[in-house]
């Protein structure tokens, strides 16, 4: 960030970890009112911040440094074996990107995605409203990479921030019942498709978290890299 894109950063209280139920966190936000916030994001991505809402922010809970920014070089990235076999199931489906404007259908596959998902965690009864709060803001410069089948069913939505240092994957949801399609891999790869079509560097897949169930997908894509000790570099 340059002089003229100073931004206060606030430091929350502690409250419950969202990745492992045992441990308290923290987080650094930037200013979430700052007429700045929407020229900073993507250095701020560079920096190891993510955007949920209208926050941006990264954890800093002290001693844990469990969670680890991550994100995929675009021009390295070449597929996997397992990849190609994601890839050729969904051969026949269609890909676009989409507005942020209300969709019936959308809301009702993240209301069905969370219910098989998340069901009791809190997010499982959400409103039009709390999927909108959730997943933009006024600033954000955000586009629905919408996953189609065959039949033109809506299958998956890669909910995704368009920013001068890449593609940021804010959050993903798709059809439970269509798991065997790998459709949260499907969409990442779709993601690195598009920046590579709009000749941005990077994919940013906000945390990964060495041990956890739920971040180990992460690690299967090659050219990963990872924030460390205020650097990026290549996870091997």
């Amino acid at each position: 960030m340059s002089a003229r894109d100073t931004i206060r950063l606030y430091q929350t209280t502690e409250h419950a970890c969202g990745y492992w139920p045992e441990r308290r966190a923290r987080d650094l936000v930037l200013d979430p009112s700052a007429p700045e916030i929407a020229r900073v994001y993507p250095a701020a991505l560079g920096q190891g911040f993510r955007r949920s809402g209208g926050h941006v922010y990264r954890p800093n809970c002290g001693s844990c440094q469990a969670c680890v920014p991550v994100r995929i070089a675009v021009d390295d990235f070449i597929p996997t074996r397992s990849h190609r076999r994601v890839l050729r199931r969904a051969s026949q489906w269609n890909v676009s990107d989409r507005s942020t404007d209300a969709a019936p259908e959308v809301f009702a596959l993240y209301r069905q995605y969370l219910k098989a998902r998340h069901l009791h965690g809190g997010m499982d009864d959400a409103s039009p409203q709390d999927f909108e709060n959730f997943v933009r803001c006024e600033w954000s410069p955000t586009r629905f990479l919408c996953i189609l089948d065959d039949t033109a069913e809506l299958r998956a939505v890669a909910v995704t921030d368009i920013t001068s240092e890449g593609l940021s994957a804010v959050y993903t949801f798709f059809d439970p019942d269509f798991s065997r399609f790998s459709l949260g891999t499907l969409g990442i790869l779709q993601q690195i498709d598009w920046a590579r079509r709009l000749s941005l560097p990077h994919v940013y897949l906000g945390f990964w978290l060495e041990g956890h169930p739920k971040m180990h997908y992460k690690r299967n894509f090659p050219a990963l890299e990872a924030r460390i000790d205020g650097s990026w570099r290549r996870l091997t």
